[in-house]
């Protein structure tokens, strides 16, 4: 067992995610793949205690400590990336933001083909909060659905849940808006889950856009288009 950070010193995943590198558990795995050195020594243990004067580099390149943290909301236009980088230079949401000396990741995925909200920060445990299962964040979407009229046959059964990969989706709030266009809330992250779902009663998805994220909404932010949160804001997800 690692013992406890003392006084001053925290955990060096937590260093690492505070330092905007990467979230919480995307830090661990650094750690434990050896890219990380503290004083000059190769760490694979993420509990590892460092400090202010710890000279902490990732693949050579030294930390300078914590950055001040923020976060950014972004309207994901369709065909670009949540991803922070990609190997065929395909768009992604960080060149939307261009915040630079900070080092953003988004908070979670939305799939290239669905458009709207997504975070992006170098808060790693604020990303850890937001995406861990066990928090079960609120998420948001409005979709429209091919397949013919929707039903409330179809509805019901996305609110009771839609079995996929072996198990059943937890129960969802639906509703229609107006003809097959409806809004779904989950508060799980599976793979494509809302495209799957639907697909799954019956009713493919033709356009899918996320408009919320635990209280925080899109709004009138235009597409490719990005904020930084109030203070506020950041509270009260961090309150989830």
């Amino acid at each position: 067992m690692s013992p406890t950070p003392a006084a001053g010193s925290m955990r060096l995943a937590k260093y690492l995610a505070h330092a905007g590198v990467a979230s919480r558990r995307a830090a661990e795995k650094l750690i434990g793949d050896g890219r990380v050195t503290v004083d000059g020594m190769t760490v694979t243990d993420p509990a590892r205690a460092v400090d202010a004067h710890s000279r902490v580099t990732v693949d050579g390149r030294p930390l300078r400590g914590a950055e001040a943290r923020v976060v950014y909301a972004v309207n994901k236009p369709v065909g670009v990336l949540s991803t922070a980088r990609d190997t065929h230079g395909r768009p992604t949401v960080l060149e939307l933001v261009g915040a630079r000396g900070v080092r953003l990741y988004p908070v979670g995925r939305l799939d290239a083909d669905s458009s709207g909200l997504i975070l992006l920060t170098n808060d790693g445990e604020l990303a850890n909060r937001l995406t861990h299962p066990s928090f079960e964040v609120p998420k948001t979407y409005r979709a429209r659905l091919g397949g013919g009229a929707v039903d409330a046959a179809a509805l019901e059964t996305l609110r009771r849940g839609v079995p996929l990969d072996g198990s059943p989706t937890a129960p969802a709030h639906v509703r229609r808006l107006r003809g097959n266009l409806i809004e779904l809330t989950i508060h799980e992250g599976r793979n494509r889950q809302v495209r799957r779902m639907c697909e799954a009663v019956g009713h493919p998805v033709l356009e899918l856009q996320r408009i919320a994220f635990g209280p925080l909404r899109l709004g009138d932010l235009r597409p490719g288009a990005h904020r930084r949160l109030r203070a506020g804001e950041v509270e009260r997800l961090r309150a989830l």
